[in-house]
């Protein structure tokens, strides 16, 4: 039947445009913004996660901010160390050189002189962003310093932090009072400390000096020798431990910046436009819109033909 009130042919092909419009809009969007969930109405599931996952990504890029800078104090106390294990090396030579018969150890502790300036020269200066592992006030001390390491979230959505820790009383070189003045207890400084070692006996020997207050005018060589080594070989175990903290940051770090990408990949395939396929679908849906035009145009005229039949 056809009708002059209502004309359901252009009515159907009207809403055939109507939807076809809809459908390329939604398109063009995500063509436009490459998200094919851009927001909680599009998806209200696939959304959320996304948020949390890109706040939680902002939080591991932090993360690796603080590796970096654990990174850069842990090389820090590694060069020191290593370049005082060198003076102290100098120093054990010295030691030895004053233990030859007629030689001049006034001479010889000259130079130890400047060797123990330059090892608390090295200590002092050994410090990033106001971080030192190598040189410490009685006061603050030495001891735990905590590197965030990660950001983690449960199964039940609880946040958490994993930390790296490391003691810096296995790297402390030298250590002072308030006055400035080296703190000589056994222990602590492995510079600044008087020096405990091993007699031929197995018995520990406890001196009076430490190496920083060496004097081979004075000191007995024999024992002075043994205790420079006693040192140097805690200085390389300080060393070796500064070491594997620094590997250890290092593989974090690398770890940080996969997990990171991997989050990012996984957020991306929840809600990132196939942009091949968003393209092919537009191209339908222009087509589409073309037929949808010309067939509300066939019912527009189809109506307008009753006219005829009123002309004389």
């Amino acid at each position: 039947m056809t009708s002059i009130l209502t004309n359901t042919a252009a009515i159907a092909a009207l809403s055939t445009l109507r939807s076809i419009n809809t459908d390329m809009e939604t398109t063009q969007s995500r063509i436009s913004s490459g998200y094919e969930i851009e927001t909680a109405k599009d998806n209200a599931a696939y959304w959320s996660i996304a948020t949390t996952m890109r706040s939680d990504n902002k939080a591991l890029s932090t993360v690796q901010d603080a590796l970096g800078l654990g990174a850069a104090t842990s090389d820090v106390a590694y060069t020191a160390l290593e370049s005082s294990i060198d003076v102290v090396d100098e120093i054990k030579a010295k030691v030895t050189a004053a233990s030859e018969p007629g030689v001049d150890k006034e001479k010889i502790q000259k130079e130890i002189d400047q060797l123990q300036e330059q090892l608390r020269s090295v200590a002092k200066s050994a410090s990033f962003s106001g971080e030192n592992w190598v040189y410490h006030t009685a006061s603050a001390g030495a001891g735990v310093e905590s590197i965030v390491g990660s950001f983690n979230r449960d199964a039940q959505g609880n946040v958490s932090l994993t930390t790296l820790d490391y003691d810096t009383n296995n790297s402390s070189l030298i250590e002072v009072d308030a006055n400035n003045d080296d703190v000589t207890s056994v222990g602590r400084g492995l510079l600044s400390s008087n020096i405990e070692y091993l007699d031929d006996d197995g018995a520990t020997q406890t001196t009076g000096f430490s190496i920083l207050t060496l004097d081979v005018g004075t000191e007995d060589l024999t024992a002075a020798l043994k205790a420079v080594d006693k040192v140097l070989q805690d200085m390389t175990d300080a060393a070796a431990d500064v070491g594997s903290i620094t590997k250890r940051i290092d593989m974090q770090t690398s770890f940080v910046s996969d997990l990171m990408d991997s989050i990012e990949t996984g957020v991306g395939k929840l809600v990132d436009a196939d942009m091949n396929e968003e393209s092919t679908r537009l191209k339908a849906l222009q087509t589409q819109q073309q037929l949808g035009i010309q067939a509300l145009s066939i019912a527009n005229t189809s109506s307008q033909n009753i006219l005829t039949l009123f002309q004389q």
